[in-house]
């Protein structure tokens, strides 16, 4: 870690400590009003956790296209007000926070405006599209310490993950030497053809944002991840879950250096991303990491496998266990919270964007810092960001400070 990372993060483990300037805590019985930012299918799905948590309200709305508000607003309170321009929604003294669920290249702004309007700030992953935006986000947090920022990881609120931490902790592993990350689907992600976008209702030109100006293109809008302009592909979108808990877990900062092959298997001239992607990470004290995602094939499905001396560690959004190696003394350990295959998107339990929601309230209510701050999104972010540049330029990218 150099020297001005480790300054900055004991300035600001010091300024956590500390009571916010400007705000205040709130009671448990205290009723927070959260305005969402981006009511797209993930905003939806959030809200549905978000609606079964006590003393929270949600009443404001805000999206480009008119009917993602249509079908947020049966799932908001019956007198939440909608906007189409996020700065309205920040401009009202009645919402406490906000959710953020728009494409990518909107994570940062919008964050950044909305903690300079003193609104605590849930954010979807990845928290940057670019590199370049870490800088003004760690400023951010310094200038506005009041201000509660939770990235959407929700892994680390999950309570099998936790409890798996803490046998890499314990050294249950012994040496870990790799790390396997895979998030591999068998689905048909291409879409082809018309998107059904409504070119009437959509504000164009506002869900461009800071990105090129261009002609509406209604399955850009629709598959924004799948483009450089408002994603950053599989490795951005997916990826970056597992790699934030091998942070997490391993107490990683960010990787030395990458290489990237992709492909386009189904998506050839659809997409600019690649559909099949495989990166390799190197990290310090010769520690490997190696992600593979697809669209064509489910093996292994959604998984991160810690490799040590003693045992292996796997783990899903539903379940751990250990695995010792044939020599070890280690005995095994699993913890089964998930129905269902291994390996799965979601599970019915843990509900992990519940726990990570209410983790964020509590952190708000607290003065704390919560499960996922705005560091750790921005070092999940930055791996994915450098496997990306290999896969684009072609070469191994090392990191640059």
């Amino acid at each position: 870690m150099s020297a001005s990372r480790r300054v900055f993060l004991q300035s600001t483990a010091a300024i956590a400590a500390l009571a916010p300037a400007g705000c205040s805590a709130l009671g448990a019985n205290e009723r927070l009003n959260i305005g969402l930012i981006g009511a797209g299918g993930r905003c939806r799905h959030l809200m549905r956790s978000l609606g079964q948590i006590e003393n929270v309200r949600i009443g404001a709305l805000c999206d480009v296209y008119e009917p993602n508000i249509d079908l947020a607003r049966p799932l908001a309170d019956k007198q939440a007000v909608t906007f189409a321009n996020h700065r309205e929604l920040l401009d009202r003294k009645d919402i406490d926070a906000v959710l953020i669920a728009t494409p990518d290249h909107w994570h940062a702004p919008i964050t950044l405006d909305a903690m300079a309007a003193g609104k605590h700030v849930y954010v979807e992953k990845p928290l940057t599209h670019k590199p370049n935006e870490a800088r003004a986000l760690r400023e951010a947090q310094t200038r506005h310490r009041g201000i509660v920022v939770q990235v959407g990881t929700q892994q680390r609120s999950m309570p099998h993950i936790q409890r798996a931490r803490e046998l890499v902790r314990e050294g249950r592993l012994g040496t870990t030497i790799k790390v396997h990350l895979t998030w591999n689907r068998n689905t048909d992600r291409v879409r082809r053809g018309p998107q059904n976008v409504d070119a009437q209702k959509l504000d164009w030109k506002r869900f461009l944002g800071n990105a090129p100006d261009q002609p509406f293109d209604d399955y850009k809008f629709r598959n924004w991840r799948w483009f450089w302009d408002f994603g950053n592909g599989i490795l951005g979108d997916l990826m970056v879950h597992w790699i934030d808990v091998a942070h997490w877990i391993l107490d990683l900062d960010h990787p030395l250096r990458a290489v990237t092959i992709g492909n386009h298997v189904t998506a050839q001239g659809v997409w600019q991303t690649p559909d099949t992607i495989q990166t390799l990470l190197q990290y310090p004290n010769n520690l490997q990491v190696h992600f593979e995602g697809t669209f064509g094939n489910a093996r292994n499905a959604s998984m991160i496998e810690f490799m040590g001396s003693e045992a292996t560690l796997y783990v899903d959004r539903g379940r751990f266990e250990l695995i010792p190696e044939a020599r070890s003394k280690q005995k095994p350990e699993e913890m089964i919270l998930g129905q269902g295959p291994r390996g799965r998107d979601f599970y019915e339990r843990p509900d992990g964007e519940r726990l990570h929601l209410e983790n964020w309230l509590a952190a708000i209510r607290n003065n704390r810092t919560p499960n996922a701050p705005i560091e750790a999104g921005i070092r999940g972010a930055a791996a994915a960001h450098l496997g990306n540049e290999a896969f684009r330029q072609n070469k191994v990218a090392d990191w640059k400070d």
